[in-house]
């Protein structure tokens, strides 16, 4: 078990699976451990009935889906590395702040997503928000195209 962790968050989208890559050939290089977090915001939740059987749908069992998935595509991809994955309340940012704290991560990998405005020309608001509250180093990673 690794004694470094990195930590770094997904949404589905293929600018946070490049962040999610990025972070994974740190972790490998660096020997640490990566955790994989899907923020889902507010918990919501549904009940659905179909047929004899019943189906609850909520916010959290799909952050734990993409956080998953992500998981799996990165364990093919970077054999030997430990990953974990957890689902988190709250905004992206915070919830990787939280999750770093909580596990004493090294480090946090964010993507540079680009947002509309003058506060996000130079980095994404995700980025912003978690390299003014992290605890510990932040890798911007470069996950859209140049113009």
């Amino acid at each position: 078990m690794a004694d470094k962790t990195i930590v770094t968050g997904v949404d589905g989208s293929d600018t946070a699976m490049a962040a999610a890559e990025r972070a994974a050939t740190l972790a490998q290089a660096l020997g640490a451990r990566l955790h994989v977090v899907s923020a889902f915001g507010k918990y919501e939740s549904e009940t659905v009935q179909i047929g004899s059987d019943t189906l609850i749908l909520s916010s959290e069992r799909d952050a734990e889906e993409v956080a998953a998935k992500v998981a799996t595509t990165l364990r093919t991809a970077f054999p030997g590395l430990e990953v974990t994955t957890a689902a988190a309340d709250g905004k992206p940012g915070e919830a990787m702040v939280a999750a770093a704290d909580q596990l004493g991560a090294e480090l946090i990998v964010v993507g540079n997503k680009r947002v509309q405005g003058i506060a996000g020309r130079v980095l994404g608001s995700i980025a912003r928000d978690v390299a003014a509250h992290a605890s510990c180093d932040v890798y911007v990673a470069h996950t859209h195209e140049r113009k």
